[in-house]
């Protein structure tokens, strides 16, 4: 629990990376007490009875409670962070808010918790929160411990670098200070393929950042969903062309709980089908950089799935 509490502990440490995203002109999004009126307007009778997914049932607790404890990244825009007035926000974040929409049709029926890299599974398995969805990217060795939803993003591992730095690619790395999240698919791949290296690993996104902003990395190594609005705000730094690590994104489940999974993939596939993932996208992330978010989402035309059993981190190519 104390490993726990030192985690969570560490979303405080994010003030810099939302100012930054805010100052790049994205509006600040929904929250549990506040959310835009033309998101959160509610449909006329007729219409909700179009809109009317039928799901299978909740779990007897979260539909007794009428409301999901989910955890999110609180540092990671735009997929989740705290926004200017200090509440929840987000990709992920409203992903969340849609599921209380389906299920209890509110969607501040969510409780957040900063859910950290390394606390996502210990969140899980310790009861606090229901689902992680928190740039959870699936793995084999993950999927002994908790469970998985359909995945819902295609990410991908890319390195941030500055614009003079002799890494050009991957296998510049070799020897360098890398910068990344304990816990992450990073963190082992790095260690097993690239042993020279010197790994190191934080608690935080934030934290790892704030180690190369500071010279003390020479790379930062995370999922493109990270690092990409980070080069194109700052044009000190850069990206190296290499895309390695395959990273689907699904959401956390206690293991076993085959209730919330059946549920969840239902309504993962419901948003799909309706093409609610581009809509969420929009709110989040400034136009320019649109269409590189809106290739790895879920649409109607689009679909795609982790491989079950399989792990990105098991190749070092």
């Amino acid at each position: 629990m104390k490993r726990l509490m030192l985690a969570v502990g560490a979303c405080a440490l994010v003030a810099a990376a939302v100012a930054a995203w805010a100052g790049a002109g994205l509006e600040p999004a929904a929250t549990t007490t506040a959310t835009p009126a033309a998101a959160e307007a509610e449909p006329t009778a007729a219409e909700a009875r179009r809109r009317r997914i039928r799901l299978p049932a909740l779990p007897r607790d979260i539909r007794t409670r009428r409301h999901f404890r989910v955890g999110v990244k609180c540092d990671v825009p735009p997929f989740g962070y705290i926004d200017i007035r200090q509440r929840n926000a987000g990709f992920d974040v409203d992903i969340a808010r849609q599921f209380a929409r389906f299920a209890f049709r509110r969607p501040n029926a969510v409780r957040f918790e900063c859910a950290p890299t390394p606390a996502r599974e210990l969140l899980l398995t310790s009861g606090r929160v229901d689902l992680v969805i928190s740039t959870f990217t699936y793995t084999a060795d993950r999927d002994t411990r908790i469970d998985f939803s359909r995945a819902y993003y295609q990410a991908t591992g890319r390195l941030l670098v500055r614009n003079n730095s002799p890494i050009r690619r991957l296998s510049d790395i070799r020897g360098r200070t890398v910068a990344t999240t304990s816990g992450s698919i990073y963190d082992r791949w790095v260690r097993r393929c690239f042993p020279t290296t010197n790994l190191q690993v934080f608690d935080s996104f934030t934290n790892a950042r704030l180690a190369f902003d500071q010279g003390r990395a020479d790379t930062l190594m995370w999922d493109d969903t990270g690092v990409f609005g980070i080069a194109e705000r700052d044009p000190s730094v850069r990206l190296t062309p290499d895309r390695f690590l395959a990273a689907p994104y699904a959401i956390g489940i206690r293991q076993g709980n085959r209730a919330l999974k059946r549920w969840t993939d239902a309504a993962l596939n419901a948003m799909r089908r309706r093409d609610m993932f581009m809509p969420i996208l929009r709110r989040h992330v400034p136009s320019p950089n649109l269409s590189f978010y809106a290739r790895s989402i879920l649409r109607p035309r689009h679909n795609f799935n982790y491989v079950p059993g399989g792990d990105p981190t098991a190749r070092c190519s």
